[in-house]
Formats: C-alpha cells, sequence, structure tokens
C-alpha cells in the first residue's frame, strides 16, 4: 500500500490516477474525503498538522509518497506549516508504522537561505527525510506550469487580463506535473534511486511573458516590482497566500531561476517531458478547463 499525502492537488491527481492504472493500491491522505470522491484510491481523513491522523493513515503502507505543498496556503497552511513540519509529522509517523520508503517532493533549489520561504521549507523536510531512517528518494522539482497558469492566467477563462508580476523578462524553468508524476511512480519502484536527491527542471526556461502569450493572453495586467514588495508584506496578515504569491514572483522576477534538463532527459528518455507550448495549449491545463 502506498500512502499518498497531497493526492488532490495538481501533481497528486495526476500520480494517483497513474499509480492506481498500473495496479498500485494507493491510499491518499486529505482533509476533505469530497475532494477525492473522483480518484480510483482509497481515502482516509487527516492533516498534516494532526500527528495521531498521520499514524492512522500510515498503518500498513510499505511506501509514502510526501506531495503536498503550503505554497498556496491560507493562514496557518503555508509552507512552514505543511512542508516543514507537516512533513517532520508524517516522517515520523512513518517511520513508527513500519513504512521502509519515502519519496520526497522538494523543489528545486531548495536551502535553508534561499529568499522563497517554499524553499527553505522543503529544505528542512529534506533534512527531516535524511534523519528518518526510511529509506528515500528526493524529487526537486522546478516551478510547475500547471500551477503558474492559475496564478498568471486565472481570469482568462472570464474575459480578463493575464497578470504579469514585475517586468517579466526574467526566464523561470517550468516542468509539467505530468512528468514529475512519471518520475515518482518510476521512482516508487525502483529501489536503485534509493539514497538519492534528483533535480527535476523542465524542457523550458520562460519569462512571464511569454506564460502569458502561450496561454493565448491578448491582455496583459503588469504588477511592478514596488507593487509586489508592498503587497508581500502588507497582505501578509489577511492574505498570506496572495503575499506568499507577491514574494515568490518577486524573486522569479529578479533571480537565476533558469535550468537545464538536458542530463535529467538522457538519464530518463521514456517520460515523455513535455514542452510548455504542449501543455499549455491543452484544454484541460487552461484555467477554468477541467482539471486533472
Amino acid at each position: 500500500m502506498i500512502l499518498l499525502v497531497g493526492g488532490t492537488g495538481s501533481l497528486g491527481r495526476e500520480l494517483a490516477g497513474r499509480l492506481a492504472s498500473s495496479g498500485q493500491q494507493v491510499r491518499v491522505l486529505t482533509r476533505d474525503p469530497a475532494n477525492a470522491r473522483d480518484l480510483p484510491v482509497d481515502v482516509v481523513t487527516g492533516d498534516l498538522t494532526d500527528p495521531q491522523s498521520l499514524t492512522a493513515a500510515a498503518a500498513g503502507c510499505g511506501t509514502v509518497v510526501c506531495a503536498a505543498h503550503g505554497f498556496l496556503g491560507g493562514r496557518g497552511r503555508g509552507p512552514e506549516a505543511v512542508d516543514d513540519r507537516g512533513n517532520a509529522n508524517l516522517l515520523r509517523a512513518a517511520a513508527d508504522a513500519g513504512v521502509g520508503d519515502a519519496i520526497l517532493l522538494s523543489v528545486l533549489d531548495a536551502g535553508a537561505s534561499h529568499p522563497m520561504s517554499l524553499h527553505r521549507a522543503k529544505h528542512a523536510a529534506e533534512q527531516h527525510l535524511y534523519a528518518s531512517g526510511l529509506r528515500y528518494t528526493v524529487l526537486r522539482p522546478s516551478s510547475y506550469l500547471e500551477t503558474w497558469t492559475g496564478v498568471i492566467g486565472g481570469k482568462l477563462a472570464a474575459g480578463g487580463p493575464a497578470l504579469v508580476f514585475g517586468n517579466g523578462r526574467n526566464p523561470v524553468n517550468f516542468v509539467s506535473v505530468r512528468d514529475v508524476a512519471a518520475l515518482v511512480d518510476l521512482a516508487v519502484g525502483d529501489a536503485s534511486l534509493r539514497g538519492e536527491a534528483i533535480d527535476v527542471p523542465g524542457p523550458d526556461n520562460l519569462t512571464m511573458t511569454e506564460f502569458a502569450q502561450l496561454l493565448g493572453a491578448t491582455k496583459i495586467r503588469r504588477v511592478p516590482r514596488n507593487a509586489l514588495r508592498v503587497m508581500a508584506t502588507a497582505a501578509a496578515p489577511f492574505a498570506p497566500a496572495f503575499a506568499r504569491q507577491a514574494a515568490a514572483a518577486l524573486v522569479m522576477d529578479s533571480t537565476d531561476m533558469t535550468a537545464d534538463a538536458t542530463a535529467l532527459q538522457s538519464r530518463f528518455p521514456h517520460i515523455s517531458w513535455h514542452r510548455a507550448a504542449d501543455v499549455l495549449a491543452t484544454p484541460q491545463q487552461r484555467p477554468g478547463g477541467p482539471q486533472r
């Protein structure tokens, strides 16, 4: 049995379907079972901030996949609560329950001093995993195309503009959750990947302006860097997710976040490695379209 935590998000839903279709028994942990009712999995109610619920969820499982993230989380649901402390709770419960293997979804360039809170929290999660005694594989994807589709193109379906933060001219590496899910699926069954931390960039480095154009935007609203700085601070008390996105967007507009996927693609040639143009042109990935 595989315990999948974060199974109702963009990556988790893709992964749950993939694992189940290959004959794996999958148990998804979720705070709201209604969010998983259409998935071909067992569902257990629990929360990364509730250690007791994690003990019950991990019972009888041989592998845990830690795919939850708090980047878009509201008050008390941000990276520190979910990615750092929540994963510490989960890994402790997994070790106590006799789970043997753990696959952790971290983030490219995770580090203790990174300017983005998600990257700092994911780095902390990696340290929790290394100290857990579990056999591990760490995967470090770059920014998800599907997540930023909602941020940049969330108003397009209603006829609104795309939202571009800062100058919109700084290239950022993006990867599709489809390809990350394929690599997680491989890692679950491939013991030779244990003990590794693998960077997972995508094929494309895109500016935010190029991203909006690939979404078919005809109107773009630009949020200046000075406004981002104000929003990252002023919105934090009442809209922490929005403040976190503003802070992250400021970093993404001013820091080198490009990556080269050549070595990864050579190592795992059987994964499709979707180009951004193909993913963003697919109706189910467009804002307002059916979600996978």
